[in-house]
């Protein structure tokens, strides 16, 4: 007979199967519970992090540097705003076809770079970029285009109107918009600005959705104390000098020794700071500042302020130079001529090598030292270029080291550490730090930069003395195709050989030179030229160097308006009122006026109606009249009119007036 079931079996298989599910549920919840403890608390942060970088990535959008503009306001550098080409790689769907696509609409398209696209796109990123800072007219091909995950945004790129002008001291500036040398690199954290941001948010998919940017803003801009004429001047002159010797560079500053303004500072080999990624690395080298060279006899200048500062030695001291060198141990040192016994003054006019090492000999190497430390030699003088090289100067000296330091060797020297050396010569003794940036302009305000005294370098009687022979050398020495009509110059020659890889002094190759400063007795600018390496026969400072420095110096006389301080034009007098008695007006000479002034037709009297009156007297006194003159401003009316018959040495009556001439007059000549 077969067992009957319990009536409450299926209770208990029940019990024992929700048993099971309870004991399964509350294991799962455990593991569930735990897995989100896991998630949410343990890695809570470095979820979030990563949800973030999926959903969301920030982009640095480079600041807008400020703008870098001359004394007058001429801009030298500036940012604009280019085109950017850039990818949401999860929006593309054939990477392919989009990189052929782009290929076609660029100007360069390299296999390098498509093979660098196609892998970009295949990161499927939310950002990449395609290519930066492209023309107007590729960002408008790409447009046209229309491509889905391809689009245009706008970027900041420094750009130099003016090309190769003032390029090694401006410097140049990268891809991120950071300075990368000169000034831009100096001042960058002022110019730099402050970046902005391109937040772009993806889904799940990473699929970008929406952007949200934040412009940056601009810097602040620099006015620098060059003269953007004049440095266009200074370097055209400094490039043809330079080819026309065949030399290997140059350079060439322009300073106000008043106050240590640089207005023109060129360096030869330049480069165009647009396409810098192009240019050899010693064509973007600040010569001026960078490169070291030994003097040669320009130092003879500071030799003999240090001798007449310590009353060693005065202009008319005699020192015997026969018989053209001198003997320090077991060196000859040798004069390029032979001379015998020639006053001090002569020394340093005729460059005398023998002269000058026994004006040293009598100082000694103690004082001759604390004078080359004093002139600014061995220190970085400047706060606004970066890379300044302090020179090299050697202490203690003994005797052969202090002869040659006496004559410009044995001691290395930047161009700006000698144009602002000399430049206290001729400002009556004062060292003033040299400096390129003369205000800071930012958040509407501007900020000058004062000058800056450092200390005083010899007295003001030391200064003119020496100032006296400077003037001799340009007169009648070394440094005569200097000579500017119309103005004293006082200035110094240099010409040193320069060392070989042997240690060896070349006898081929020279650094030539010449500094010098205008009008000597109130000077305006102290002008320096360095000639590296002339390879056309003559190497003297005095035929390579002096004859550039005659040019520029012409031209930036008539540029700055400065008065000619020998034989200068007479002043025009003229009557201050109609009561006022009619005096002739006294001219020069005929052959000092200028040879391009109208005469009028033969035999007839020139029209000078409308001409400031310096101009008609000069027009009519190469017509062989007397002119009388009437009031101020510009000639109004002449008695006899314009067209009557000429008689010679006639007088002609003029009247002037600030107002404009009558309508029946006409406008007048040129």
């Amino acid at each position: 007979m077969a067992e009957t079931p319990h009536p409450d079996a299926w209770r208990l298989m029940l019990r024992r199967r929700l048993l099971v599910v309870a004991v399964i549920f509350v294991a799962w919840t455990a593991a569930i519970q735990a897995r989100l403890t896991w998630l949410q608390v343990v890695r809570h942060e470095e979820l979030v992090a990563s949800a973030e970088r999926q959903q969301m990535r920030t982009l640095t959008v480079p600041a807008k540097r400020g703008d870098i503009v001359d004394r007058n306001g001429r801009v030298l550098a500036t940012s604009v705003d280019v085109p950017t080409i850039y990818a949401v790689p999860t929006e593309i769907a054939d990477p392919a076809r989009t990189v052929a696509a782009l290929c076609r609409a660029l100007d360069e398209c390299t296999s390098e770079f498509r093979r660098g696209l196609l892998e970009r796109f295949a990161q499927r990123r939310p950002f990449v970029y395609v290519k930066r800072r492209v023309s107007h007219g590729e960002a408008a091909a790409v447009r046209g285009l229309d491509l889905d995950g391809i689009g245009l945004t706008e970027e900041s790129r420094r750009f130099y109107p003016n090309r190769e002008l003032l390029g090694p001291t401006l410097g140049f500036v990268g891809l991120d918009s950071r300075g990368l040398g000169g000034i831009e690199a100096r001042w960058n954290d002022l110019v730099l600005g402050k970046d902005g941001k391109v937040v772009v948010f993806a889904d799940a998919r990473r699929h970008a959705y929406d952007r949200v940017e934040r412009p940056p803003t601009t810097g602040a801009s620099l006015e620098l104390t060059i003269d953007a004429v004049l440095q266009h001047i200074v370097e055209r002159e400094l490039r043809n000098g330079i080819v026309e010797n065949r030399a290997v560079g140059g350079v060439a500053i322009v300073m106000d020794p008043t106050n240590g303004e640089i207005l023109a500072m060129a360096s030869e080999p330049s480069f165009n700071p647009n396409a810098f990624a192009r240019a050899k690395p010693e064509h973007r080298r600040n010569r001026a500042v960078q490169d070291i060279y030994e003097p040669g006899s320009t130092f003879k200048a500071f030799t003999a302020s240090a001798a007449f500062e310590e009353g060693v030695i005065n202009p008319e001291t005699p020192i015997d130079c026969a018989p053209g060198h001198i003997n320090i141990g077991s060196r000859r040192v040798r004069d390029v001529h032979t001379y015998g016994v020639l006053t001090f003054t002569d020394v340093i006019v005729k460059s005398s090598n023998v002269g000058a090492i026994k004006a040293g000999f009598r100082l000694g190497p103690e004082r001759m030292a604390r004078y080359v430390r004093r002139f600014g030699f061995g220190s970085r003088l400047s706060r606004d270029l970066p890379a300044e090289e302090p020179g090299i100067v050697w202490s203690p000296l003994n005797d052969s080291g202090l002869a040659s330091v006496s004559m410009g060797y044995q001691i290395g020297v930047t161009p700006l550490q000698m144009v602002t050396a000399v430049s206290s010569i001729a400002n009556g003794g004062t060292l003033f730090r040299p400096r390129i940036v003369r205000a800071v302009v930012g958040n509407g305000q501007r900020r000058a930069i004062e000058a800056e005294a450092l200390r005083r370098t010899i007295s003001a009687d030391t200064a003119s003395t020496l100032t006296t022979v400077m003037e001799e050398v340009v007169e009648r020495g070394t440094a005569r195709s200097a000579q500017l009509a119309g103005y004293r110059i006082a200035g110094k020659t240099g010409t040193a050989a320069k060392l070989t890889e042997a240690g060896t002094y070349s006898k081929s190759e020279y650094m030539s030179s010449f500094v010098g400063f205008l009008p000597s007795r109130s000077p305006r600018v102290t002008v320096l030229v360095l000639i590296d390496t002339p390879r056309a026969g003559r190497y003297y400072g005095g035929s390579v160097a002096a004859p550039i420095f005659q040019r520029i110096a012409s031209a930036t006389a008539r540029h700055l308006g400065i008065p000619r301080a020998v034989h200068p034009e007479p002043p025009v007098v003229v009557a201050r009122g109609p009561a006022a008695a009619v005096q002739p007006v006294a001219f020069g000479p005929e052959s000092a006026l200028p040879q391009g002034d109208p005469v009028g037709p033969d035999g007839l009297l020139p029209d000078v109606t409308g001409m400031a009156a310096r101009v008609a007297v000069r027009v009519l006194a190469r017509a062989g009249l007397t002119p009388e003159i009437v009031g101020t401003g510009l000639v109004v009316e002449q008695r006899p009119a314009a067209g009557e018959p000429l008689e010679p040495g006639a007088t002609v009556r003029l009247r002037l007036s600030r107002s404009s001439p009558p309508a029946s007059q006409p406008a007048g000549g040129r």
